[in-house]
């Protein structure tokens, strides 16, 4: 059986026989393009080329790049791992021309690899072709049908629909005709019954798509009328892992070897056993197979779990496989992260930043793990004490949203605590309130994007803002955008000063002047290739010469900070070692702040170590030298690379003493270190398990911060009528905490009082102790020590116990556990449906103590008497 690693070896050396260059797979998190989070297909790393932006350095070229998927059609998160051949993370093998070869080379290529290489059944290969559009006036693709008669008959060739074979990269934007090929893996049994033909494209699980060869030929504008492109291409996708399902034999991708390793390690965590069938433990396998591979990639690439973007879908993922295994395989300590070093292993030679970083992804995923565990503890203890409170047995639709929302409970997980507590829940009330989330989310983030209009014609759109800040240019094109109710234009310029936000800069600021009208710039963008410069208005004449010039002042301190952020990195890998490797940064006018990979807090000492070098290396006033070379070459240098980042063939170097700091860096940068002036870090705090946070000012803004300290220490030492403020305070403190301890001393003897007095008014009501009464103590928590204390007096009781607390109304409620039995009484739903809606407050609690808080005082009198009366 030809194992998946020779599948992925072959693809790539059959398309270098044929001309192509092989690169490296692009991160699978997307920077620079704001219509993705992560790159969900092999062509993501070339749409500058479809778009024109761009000329390609090769007019062939092949890959095999990480894609992540979690919507769209057939990539629900929620189905991934139910059914044999969807996944979150996949690899695409792919195949390019751009304005070189087209359909005949592409077809005829399909067809030789598929064939001759990997000596698949012929008869059981099918093909689609896009069988033309009347309304759109696109006729059938004959071509493509044409070359396909080469090599399969008539009756394995299907015409498909614009929805199945018709490629569109979004509502705009290069398109053109597909067509795929389909594998029927069948019994020969099932053969004999229904030709495959019938099952193309009809999810069937043993008919599936392996390739996708795109014939990109069109422009879609945004009125929907098609242009045709200068130059045709083609873009291919084949599938790695139904690709070595078909190749190796198997019924499902999870039963090839891309997945059986990891199968197998989980059985040997858990203890439980893998039985290829669709029972819900069996789902948990795959789901844990699938998910720890999307989880392990993208940190490696740079995407921490967080609560929004990128982040939260990484979150979402990883929540998702601990719900499995916690609930499906009854393992209830963190597994995800033992298997991150077999994931590394496999793809160590085709996908190594993984391997790189094995120790770090691992500790990062296990500290969510363990994270989300907690909450699911809480979330299981909030639906216990939920249902405890309902007085039906339906659970509302909106109460299951809510642990879905906030505690991340997938509905299956809370249909089955309801069946095990024989309740129900409200399907249709949860359905509306997840559609209304995902319509609020829609609509927060929907972009209306109108077509480019072109006034100038050019190959390219030049930066040259590393030397200049003020030049003669004019707009290429612009375009008008409209967000969450906002009117803004972007405008391209043939030549521009402007620094378009990347690497974690901050994008320029400044403004446009057109015939002595000056339309400010707000910021500056990278969409793909191209330096977008966002206005809140345009000129009179937008045709007119046009003077860019960006805000001096503004460029200036974020270079002090960028500057100053290499020199960071390079004490912080001095001082706490060589594992340091940067995790983020944002490099602004007024700030720097850095992520980076360490295990503990930053001590004060290490901190106070890291200012010095810092600042030394800004005395020495060190030539910034700024380099272009090949990559290799730099890496030979010690330049460090950033995991995540996409770097070219030629790179630009950052040298700030070649023994000190050597970066690949685009961004702008001091000529010498000494125009930083001097260098004070603000905070240090953890962002993320392993990750930890530093912000820093330089220049004149940390002069200003300097000065403000000493200024607050000068008024410390006239405050304090002393020349050792610390020691003054060390006393304050001590004094504090000598009289905090005298004064409960104090309360414990007025609680001991109060309690007395308390126990001198009780009184028999039918058959139990009642004792009630408002009393004087200065914070709720006196409140339930009362009751903890009475506890300890009583049997059959029930008290209240009542305070005015500046003005606030405050109620405790103790009733002993007898009287909760014999009685059907509950603390909690007592002060929820009886004392809360006489303060005007709230509050809960559990069956013999609860506590509430209001806002009207003068009901506390009826409290005693209405919760009296329930006896």
């Amino acid at each position: 059986m030809m194992k998946s690693a020779e599948i992925r070896q072959q693809f790539l050396d059959f398309f270098r026989s044929k001309g192509h260059a092989i690169v490296p797979s692009a991160p699978i998190v997307v920077k620079n393009d704001p219509t993705l989070l992560f790159t969900n297909a092999g062509m993501n790393q070339f749409k500058d080329y479809f778009l024109g932006n761009k000329k390609p350095e090769h007019r062939r070229v092949a890959d095999t790049q990480k894609c992540l998927r979690v919507s769209g059609k057939h990539n629900d998160l929620e189905e991934v791992g139910v059914d044999t051949y969807h996944h979150t993370m996949f690899e695409m093998l792919g195949n390019w021309s751009f304005g070189d070869y087209f359909k005949k080379e592409a077809i005829a290529w399909s067809w030789e690899l598929l064939t001759d290489v990997y000596k698949l059944d012929k008869n059981r290969l099918y093909v689609t072709i896009f069988e033309g559009d009347k309304k759109e006036g696109l006729p059938e693709d004959d071509e493509a049908y044409a070359e396909w008669l080469k090599y399969v008959p008539a009756d394995h060739i299907i015409k498909g629909s614009k929805k199945d074979n018709f490629w569109e990269m979004g509502d705009t934007g290069p398109c053109g005709p597909s067509s795929e090929i389909h594998y029927d893996s069948r019994t020969d049994e099932e053969l004999e019954q229904t030709p495959g033909r019938k099952l193309v494209n009809a999810d069937h699980p043993q008919v599936i798509e392996i390739w996708n060869n795109v014939f990109i030929q069109f422009n879609r504008l945004k009125d929907g009328s098609l242009q045709p492109l200068p130059e045709k291409h083609v873009d291919t996708g084949m599938g790695f892992e139904r690709l070595a399902r078909v190749i190796q034999g198997k019924q499902s991708n999870y039963d090839t070897d891309v997945f059986t390793g990891t199968i197998a390690a989980t059985e040997k965590i858990t203890g439980k056993k893998y039985h290829f069938s669709d029972i819900k433990p069996d789902i948990a396998f795959r789901v844990i197979a699938d998910h720890v591979r999307a989880i392990g990639f993208t940190i490696a690439d740079g995407q921490l779990p967080s609560n929004t973007g990128a982040g939260y879908v990484i979150r979402r993922i990883l929540r998702r496989a601990v719900r499995y295994y916690y609930s499906s395989l009854e393992y209830k300590e963190s597994l995800l992260h033992q298997l991150i070093p077999v994931i590394a292993d496999q793809f160590a030679n085709v996908f190594p930043g993984l391997k790189e970083q094995e120790s770090f992804v691992a500790r990062v995923v296990r500290e969510e793990e363990e994270a989300f565990m907690r909450t699911l503890a809480k979330g299981i203890t909030y639906f216990e004490e939920h249902i405890s409170d309902l007085d039906s047995r339906t659970i509302s639709g909106a109460f299951a949203f809510t642990l879905f929302d906030t505690y991340g409970f997938p509905i299956d997980l809370t249909l089955l605590m309801a069946r095990e507590k024989e309740f129900q829940v409200d399907m249709e009330d949860f359905q509306r309130s997840l559609t209304e989330q995902k319509n609020r989310s829609r609509a927060a983030t929907s972009i209306d994007t109108e077509d480019w209009i072109v006034l100038n014609e050019s190959d390219k759109s030049t930066f040259v803002g590393y030397k200049d800040l003020h030049v003669d240019t004019r707009v290429l094109k612009y375009r008008k955008v409209k967000a969450k109710g906002k009117e803004q234009y972007q405008l391209v310029l043939e030549k521009t000063p402007f620094y378009a936000e990347s690497g974690g800069q901050v994008g320029d600021k400044g403004k446009l002047e057109f015939d002595g009208q000056e339309i400010p710039v707000i910021d500056t963008k990278k969409e793909n290739n191209l330096t977008i410069h966002i206005t809140e208005s345009l000129p009179d004449n937008i045709s007119d010469h046009v003077i860019a010039d960006v805000d001096f002042e503004s460029r200036l301190n974020t270079t002090y900070n960028h500057t100053a952020t290499h020199l960071l990195h390079a004490a912080l890998r001095k001082v706490l070692g060589n594992h340091v490797q940067q995790k983020g940064s944002l490099v602004s006018p007024d700030v720097l702040r850095f992520d980076f990979s360490h295990f503990a807090k930053v001590t004060d000492e290490e901190i106070r170590k890291i200012e010095v070098l810092v600042n030394e290396k800004i005395r020495q006033n060190i030539p910034v030298v700024i380099k272009e070379m090949p990559k290799e070459e730099a890496l030979k240098l010690g330049a460090m690379a950033l995991f995540g980042e996409k770097y070219g063939d030629v790179v630009r170097v950052v040298i700030i003493d070649p023994s000190y700091s050597v970066e690949l860096c685009g961004g702008t940068h001091v000529s010498h270190t000494g125009m930083i002036g001097v260098f004070t870090i603000i905070s240090e705090s953890a962002v993320a398990a392993g990750v930890r946070r530093i912000e820093a000012l330089t220049g004149a803004n940390a002069m200003r911060y300097i000065g403000e300290r000493i200024g607050q220490f000068k008024y410390i030492n006239e405050l304090l009528k002393t020349k050792d403020p610390l020691k003054a305070i060390e006393k304050l403190l001590e004094d504090k905490s000598a009289l905090e301890k005298k004064i409960e001393g104090m309360e414990a003897r007025i609680l001991v009082q109060l309690r007395n007095d308390l126990l001198q008014k009780d009184e028999i009501v039918n058959g139990v102790t009642f004792v009630a009464d408002i009393v004087e103590v200065n914070n709720p928590d006196a409140l339930k020590k009362l009751c903890f204390d009475l506890k300890t007096k009583l049997n059959d009781y029930m008290a209240v116990v009542c305070a005015n607390i500046g003005g606030k109304p405050f109620v405790a409620i103790g009733i002993s556990d007898t009287v909760v039995a014999a009685r059907q009484l509950d603390a909690g739903k007592i002060i929820k449906e009886v004392v809360a809606p006489l303060i005007k407050g709230g509050g809960g609690g559990q069956k013999n103590l609860a506590t509430a808080g209001g806002q009207d005082a003068s009901g506390l009198s009826k409290v005693i008497g209405a919760v009296k009366a329930l006896l």
